[in-house]
């Protein structure tokens, strides 16, 4: 079976004593991806989730094979990941994860090019895609409204009435 590689989350500083960390999470499902006794791999080695919690608003993880602060203090800035299956998708299904939405092309609602999904981001009010297109980056909020096809097997989404979203001579006219 054929496994895809996903960033997960970042370490930040070290928390405490015991060789707890603080993560920058970049998962839809924390709670899944950093649960107690799930497998995360660094670059160079293997860790076991050994405890995980959320303090003010930041997750904090201890790991099994990191037991004390310097261990801690060495493992900033690593990036974690886990391999999962590419066929894997939310229960919902108006739901989607990152990877699954980059790479998609966007379209306007006639079937016309209009850019490329590059990357979503994650923000308190909304959700927003970015997508390169003439020739830079534009945001567009990923509402239902504004976007109400996505189709994974066609590798697409519809961008409904993009207007002046994707359009900088627009944005400069204003």
């Amino acid at each position: 079976m054929d496994h895809q590689e996903v960033l997960i989350g970042t370490v930040g500083r070290a928390n405490g004593l015991r060789g707890d960390v603080v993560v920058r999470v970049r998962t839809d499902e924390p709670e899944m991806r950093f649960a107690v006794g799930a497998h995360v791999r660094l670059a160079d080695r293997d860790l076991t989730v050994s405890r995980s919690r959320w303090f003010k608003g930041s997750l904090v993880v201890g790991f099994a094979e990191v037991t004390d602060r310097t261990a801690a203090e060495r493992l900033r800035g690593a990036e974690l990941f886990v391999d999962v299956d590419p066929d894997e998708s939310p229960d919902d299904p108006d739901e989607y994860y990152d990877r699954q939405l980059r790479g998609l092309c966007a379209l306007d609602p006639a079937g016309g090019r209009l850019g490329q999904v590059t990357d979503v981001l994650h923000l308190p009010a909304q959700d927003l895609l970015v997508i390169e297109a003439n020739g830079g980056e534009h945001l567009v909020p990923f509402v239902g409204d504004l976007v109400p096809e996505v189709d994974l097997d066609q590798g697409t989404l519809t961008i409904a009435e993009p207007g002046g979203l994707l359009d900088d001579q627009a944005e400069e006219a204003r």
